[in-house]
């Protein structure tokens, strides 16, 4: 019997997450802390609170569940033959290549994709997603990327027996019990912390003057998590709830500002630690104590799915905020009052964001739909009509990827973003064509899944109804 790839995703992530905690227990800190925030979040809502509002309440038991064991991680992958093995790793959990980020316009010499589930049963078992960036040699300095090239020609990220086992599921379609504990063992240790470096101190020091996030990428042996991210509903109140605690927190929340209605992605962070790593020195051979700062902790809240013509509108608005930005040069907070004046154009309101097609959503039966004995639609029947006699409603579609320029502001609030090759990244320019090659498949446009999942959902709608829905 087939292996169930949901189950499996779920205890990879599960087990992921306990190794975090104890290399980062500050990691650990901010879990609790998200609890804490869900749970004050919740009891504000009234809808939850009713005439229990002196009663505990706990997230895990209103919250959808998928709330509750959600996480996103992050890699740096250094070489093709890197990213095309993470493939076939990721692609045994079900989780798939969706979408391509130009980070070039953040100012990283990177290219990425976000490898999570694609269907929307399978993410409400267990979104776990992991953003996925590839170096791109091109854009280093000719010394750099020799000492890059050697290097990583050396290291080997993946267990043999990891390798094994991808083989072997590839080859029957498979994996026992045994195997998928195996599984999950053998890939942790893809992403395990290592202080040991394998370039000199003299190579760390001009990697990291070339661009800190090249020294990352270049100087340990595997692709170390540097963040993992559980969901919150009240990114603000987490935000707050950070700085009380003393957690070093960024000095602002990343992506739109906060609405009633929540758009696309929300992601903060407490700032990268500063490690203890140990480099060969060149003359010696013998290693030395120096430090490395990479590794950090992210939240995230998650709002609604915007369609290319939302996502248009919010590009428009969030260039006219950082042409504002610009030229004011504004503290955190008055960037945050450019934002929310900005965004007074972007509507916040459920039936606008419907009626304009600004964002996505699934339709389900309403309560006056024919399964309450209600007269049957017509034969073919517009959408609008079915909604406005209640027997259709919407929801709207959660937002399951990622903002290149959100993950810009974060890495350089961690990592910093001084960088030697900034004239080759700016004149870069995406590459998708060089990227799937190196991964070896193809990136599915994530528009066109939202749009799938809406187109289905309708469908469900019709062969429960038996009429044809007509959309407008």
């Amino acid at each position: 019997m087939p292996f169930d790839q949901n189950i499996l995703r779920a205890r990879f992530c599960y087990a992921l997450s306990e190794m975090y905690k104890t290399e980062v227990p500050l990691y650990g800190d901010l879990v609790d802390l998200v609890y804490e925030a869900d749970t004050t979040a919740l009891k504000a809502q009234k809808s939850y609170c009713k005439d229990t509002c002196n009663q505990p309440i706990d997230p895990d038991t209103i919250l959808p569940s998928r709330n509750r064991v959600e996480r996103h991680g992050a890699i740096r992958l250094g070489i093709p033959h890197e990213l095309s093995t993470i493939r076939r790793m990721f692609g045994i959990m079900g989780m798939y290549p969706v979408g391509y980020y130009d980070l070039s316009i953040a100012g990283f010499p990177m290219h990425a994709t976000a490898f999570r589930p694609r269907k929307r049963e399978a993410l409400d078992k267990n979104p776990f997603r992991v953003f996925t960036t590839l170096l791109r040699m091109e854009l280093l300095t000719k010394r750099t990327r020799q000492l890059a090239v050697r290097a990583l020609g050396q290291r080997r990220i993946f267990t043999e027996r990891l390798v094994e086992l991808l083989d072997l599921v590839e080859e029957r379609g498979l994996l026992s019990e045994e195997e998928c504990e195996e599984f999950i063992k053998e890939g942790l240790e893809t992403f395990r912390w290592h202080s040991q470096a394998t370039v000199t101190l003299e190579e760390y020091q001009i990697l990291k003057n070339e661009h800190p996030l090249i020294a990352d990428i270049v100087s340990f042996p595997n692709c170390h998590i540097n963040h993992l991210t559980p969901r919150t509903i009240d990114i603000d109140l987490v935000q707050r709830l950070m700085q009380d605690q003393g957690m070093p927190a960024k000095e602002r929340i990343e992506g739109p500002p906060q609405r009633k209605c929540p758009i696309l992605l929300r992601q903060t962070s407490f700032k990268a630690l500063e490690e203890t790593v140990y480099f060969r020195d060149a003359s010696s051979g013998v290693y030395v104590k120096g430090s490395h700062t990479a590794r950090f902790g992210e939240v995230e809240q998650r709002g609604y799915a915007l369609t290319r013509q939302g996502r248009q509108l919010y590009d428009e608005i969030l260039q006219r905020v950082n042409i504002e930005s610009a030229e004011a040069k504004p503290s955190a907070a008055q960037y945050e009052e450019i934002l929310q004046r900005r965004f007074l154009e972007f509507p916040d309101d459920l039936d606008q964001l419907h009626s304009q097609e600004l964002a996505y959503f699934c339709y389900r039966l309403g309560s006056s739909s024919v399964t309450n004995g209600q007269q049957k639609p017509k034969t073919s029947t517009k959408l609008s009509e079915l909604l406005k006699k209640d027997i259709l409603e919407y929801e709207p579609i959660i937002y399951e990827d990622f903002l290149p320029l959100s993950a810009g502001g974060i890495f350089n609030s961690n990592l910093g973003n001084a960088s030697q090759t900034k004239q080759l990244i700016q004149d870069a320019g995406s590459n998708l064509k060089e990227f799937q090659r190196a991964l070896g498949e193809s990136v599915k446009d994530e528009f066109s899944l939202y749009e799938q999942m809406q187109r289905e959902s309708l469908e469900i709608c019709g062969k429960l109804l038996e009429i044809e829905i007509e959309y407008e």
